[in-house]
């Protein structure tokens, strides 16, 4: 394409529509008509020229071009409450019941590999030994040990926030590096099934392992279960990078990031309730049913939350994106 010949074709299109822009608001029917149309066609022009004969100055100025007519078009809009309520109530539980098919077998394999680690810790004395002192792993896994002891060694308040904080970060490292193919997810999501595959190991060689569970239950089914959503769309976002479908790369990347960001907000919720859990109910006198119960119901609770309104949502065309005026403008693809 020439690119001279493709400007002076346009030029008198892209004034015309700055001089629009200008005028502001005092604009008659025709004439906001008019502005529509030419950006859309200016719109068009911008793809043409990316695609096409990139050039920088041209390209620079139809972009900030388009930007300001679509900023005229759409108008600005404020955020309200009525935007909160519907990502809790359809966007996060949609983002989150869409990517099941990847937090799913996300959550099986992991817990199959902390399984498989702690049954080998548990039945082989020599990687236990690898691990510690034998008078150190006593220590840990005795009565009143470090194990048990570790959930009320410090107030529930600070205890909850402490661990809300951390699991809120792990579960955002997951979505973030998860454009780098998912390979750091992948790393994460192993140490956290090797720390749980650790305890399981040593608890169980001690004879202890029903007080581990009681102890890791009641908020760990939760707390998991957000780690696990949050690893299975990191991967998610990773293989986008490798397959977008039929959409570009960037415009797939886009839409799977600004989705991973809504999760991660929605996340750290679930988190927090997870943390209220582990810094109240787990040390609590509670008896251990009590407690399990607790984390049964809670992780009920997020379940039905995510296949009621998520699948709800969902089934609607809800993908737990941002609202149409929201996100950036999707140009036309050249052919």
């Amino acid at each position: 394409m020439d690119l001279d010949v493709y400007v002076t074709a346009h030029r008198a299109e892209w004034e015309r529509l700055d001089h629009l822009l200008r005028r502001g608001g005092k604009l008659t029917g025709a004439e906001a008509d008019e502005l529509v149309a030419l950006y859309q066609r200016t719109a068009t022009h911008l793809s043409i020229v990316q695609s096409s004969t990139p050039d920088p100055l041209l390209t620079a100025r139809l972009t900030q071009l388009v930007a300001r007519a679509r900023a005229t078009v759409t108008g600005t809009r404020r955020s309200s409450w009525r935007d909160a309520v519907r990502f809790l109530t359809a966007g996060f539980p949609a983002a989150v019941y869409r990517s099941r098919r990847w937090w799913i077998p996300t959550a099986v394999l992991s817990t199959l590999l902390a399984a498989l680690i702690g049954w080998w810790i548990g039945t082989h004395p020599e990687v236990q030994a690898a691990i510690g002192a034998s008078t150190d792993l006593r220590e840990m896994t005795r009565p009143g040990g470090q194990y048990e002891t570790y959930y009320s060694s410090h107030p529930a308040a600070s205890f909850a926030a402490q661990v809300w904080t951390n699991n809120a970060q792990a579960a955002a490292m997951c979505l973030v590096l998860g454009a780098f193919l998912g390979i750091p997810v992948l790393w994460i999501l192993f140490l956290n099934m090797l720390n749980l595959g650790v305890g399981i190991g040593l608890m169980s060689s001690a004879g202890r392992l029903d007080v581990f569970l009681g102890l890791v239950l009641p908020h760990g089914l939760l707390e998991l279960t957000a780690v696990f959503v949050a690893a299975g769309t990191g991967l998610r976002l990773g293989w986008t990078v490798v397959d977008p479908g039929p959409r570009t790369r960037r415009a797939a990347l886009a839409e799977q990031g600004r989705s991973a960001v809504g999760m991660a907000i929605g996340l750290a919720l679930v988190l927090f309730v997870s943390g209220l859990l582990e810094g109240f109910v787990t040390p609590s006198g509670l008896p251990t049913w009590a407690r399990i119960t607790l984390g049964i119901a809670a992780e009920l609770a997020f379940l039905a939350y995510v296949y009621v309104l998520g699948g709800r949502a969902a089934r609607a065309g809800d993908t737990g994106d941002l609202e149409e005026p929201d996100r950036s403008a999707t140009l036309p693809t050249a052919a």
